[in-house]
């Protein structure tokens, strides 16, 4: 996004160029960084710079851009060599969520880059504190969970690990407000981090009145659109709760909360997704069956509405209210 911030740093790094990872590349490149990309991947090497020009022409017709698409590029390197590295003073991993790979990934980052290099996880799965055991003076590694489109999105949410020196975390805790970011600083651990324990929450109840009968998907779908999607992006949790009023809190808790799921167990429905490896828009088939034409359409009218999204919330700014 266009912002009068300049990066604290020029030089970042990118470990994977799936879907996500090149979605922060173009966040990165627009904020003005100098980006070497690491593709160990030979799909990544394939695609990942094909979606990052993609991305950067939407931004470009969405009038979010202020210099041509190749003035961008040009301040990006895609190699699968982790050599290009070396002088990066940020880089952040953002390979599958297996143990062992990303532990192969650390190595061969910690062998090109400085004792001082801040390297980050973008893991939604993964305890920070769990990774740091791979990372040689811990202190300098955080988790840096992004939103998606990640140049498209306000959120951010760092995260310390237990070993984490707090001042790497607030320096980039800073940085990232270059990035067009509102960030959130977890100082502790905790698992799945703020946003994933939320909308998993939701995810879990939404599942167990679909599997109960007591709600369809669309249904349900349709509830939670037009009722929370109508007040979240400006309030949130909280906020919505003194906006409403407290009187009634306590009385609808005492009835609701026993009612509400607490299953421990991954739900028959989704069990069947993974046999099936169903993947939703991206193989047509998830919950819901798609032609081809509605997974574009999807993908085309969630751009569009990221876009519109970001810039209705910088309209409302309620909470710098003095």
């Amino acid at each position: 996004m266009k912002n009068s911030c300049e990066p604290k740093e020029t030089c970042a790094g990118v470990v994977g160029l799936g879907l996500m990872g090149s979605s922060i590349v173009v966040s990165l490149l627009i904020s003005g960084h100098e980006v070497k990309a690491i593709a160990p991947l030979e799909d990544d090497m394939k695609l990942g710079s094909l979606h990052i020009e993609e991305q950067l022409k939407q931004c470009l017709n969405f009038g979010l851009l202020d210099k041509p698409v190749a003035s961008y590029l040009s301040q990006l390197t895609v190699s699968d060599n982790y050599m290009h590295l070396e002088g990066c003073s940020f880089v952040l991993e953002c390979v599958t969520e297996i143990l062992t790979i990303k532990r192969e990934v650390y190595e061969k980052i910690l062998s090109v880059t400085s004792e001082d290099t801040i390297i980050a996880s973008n893991t939604s799965a993964i305890p920070i504190s769990m990774l740091q055991q791979y990372i040689t003076h811990p202190g300098r590694f955080l988790g840096v969970h992004w939103g998606e489109p990640a140049y498209m999105s306000r959120f951010l949410e760092i995260i310390c690990g237990s070993k984490t020196d707090l001042r790497n975390a607030e320096w980039v805790f800073n940085l990232s407000k270059c990035w067009g970011k509102e960030p959130t600083l977890l100082r502790k651990d905790i698992r799945g981090f703020v946003t994933n324990r939320l909308m998993y929450a939701i995810y879990r109840e939404a599942l167990h009145l679909v599997e109960n009968g007591e709600a369809t998907m669309e249904d349900t779908d349709k509830a939670f659109k037009y009722d929370a999607g109508s007040w979240i992006t400006l309030m949130g949790i909280f906020r919505r709760m003194d906006f409403v009023g407290l009187k009634d809190a306590e009385e609808i808790f005492k009835n609701i909360f026993p009612k509400l799921s607490n299953a421990t167990g991954v739900p028959e429905c989704m069990k069947e997704m993974v046999k099936l490896k169903a993947r939703g828009t991206k193989t047509l088939k998830g919950l819901y069956e798609y032609s081809p034409a509605e997974a574009k359409k999807w993908e085309a009218e969630f751009a569009l509405f990221s876009k519109d999204i970001f810039e209705l919330a910088a309209s409302y700014p309620c909470d710098t209210v003095e």
